[in-house]
């Protein structure tokens, strides 16, 4: 990945990174048997809860273990990462399955979602995984840059998400968000400003999921988290960073 070009769009990110498919095909295969059998516990904790849309095993594994694994190529082989509103535990189980080197959070406000994935992680025997229920800015004052990574698959704007991530990660860590083909638009209002929360311009990084092009949107922690981050909670949808009425606190 060192060694790719990269080409600039209008928004500021860097294009023309890719993942390449034969590598997510041999994480897929090299893990296929503890993977499937996260997706029949998942199946069946939906039926008590809705952790994803999908609930049957083959579109889970095709639009959600997939898109998942195809992101561990950006995670270090060791240290601390968090997945904030994992939900059914998407990306974090899969990471941590992925990754057996790396300790990984899974963080969501949900009480329900996260007595489900506990006991998921449980029943899979992943001493790597812990589940943490609070909301993302709350956990974030107490676990300030302790992380390696950060990363979220959740539906709010880039620049939305970016403000919730960077407070966890430690300088020199990354931070990741699951994007498809918009995130040029969504990631454009805040081009320039990314220093703003600690950032470097991010980088979206490409890959094939069947036949959809998905993305995965980086940016490079370069100095420590601003002063006011993270904010009340609700103010970073309510009054986005880049914007110039946003709130403060």
């Amino acid at each position: 990945l060192e060694n790719m070009r990269f080409e600039k769009y209008e928004g500021g990110a860097r294009m023309g990174e890719s993942i390449n498919a034969a590598e997510i095909k041999k994480i897929l295969e090299d893990n296929e048997e503890r993977l499937r059998r996260y997706v029949s516990l998942l199946v069946k904790a939906n039926e008590l809860a809705r952790l994803t849309g999908p609930s049957d095993e083959e579109t889970l594994w095709r639009a959600h273990v997939a898109d998942c694994a195809s992101a561990v190529p950006l995670l270090p082989e060791r240290g601390a990462v968090i997945d904030v509103g994992t939900g059914g535990g998407l990306p974090g189980i899969v990471w941590a399955v992925c990754r057996p080197g790396l300790k990984v959070t899974l963080l969501d406000s949900i009480t329900r979602k996260c007595a489900l994935v506990d006991k998921i992680a449980a029943a899979m025997g992943l001493a790597n995984v812990s589940v943490v229920c609070s909301r993302s800015e709350d956990y974030a004052k107490k676990q300030a840059e302790k992380f390696d990574a950060a990363a979220a698959r959740a539906v709010c704007s880039a620049g939305v998400l970016a403000e919730y991530l960077t407070p966890f990660v430690k300088r020199g860590g990354r931070l990741l968000a699951f994007k498809g083909p918009k995130a040029a638009e969504e990631l454009a209002p805040a081009a320039g400003k990314w220093k703003s929360l600690g950032l470097s311009e991010p980088r979206l990084v490409s890959y094939a999921l069947e036949d959809m092009e998905r993305c995965v949107a980086v940016w490079d922690k370069v100095a420590p988290t601003p002063k006011g981050i993270p904010r009340r909670p609700g103010m970073a949808e309510k009054f986005p960073w880049y914007l110039a009425n946003a709130k403060k606190k």
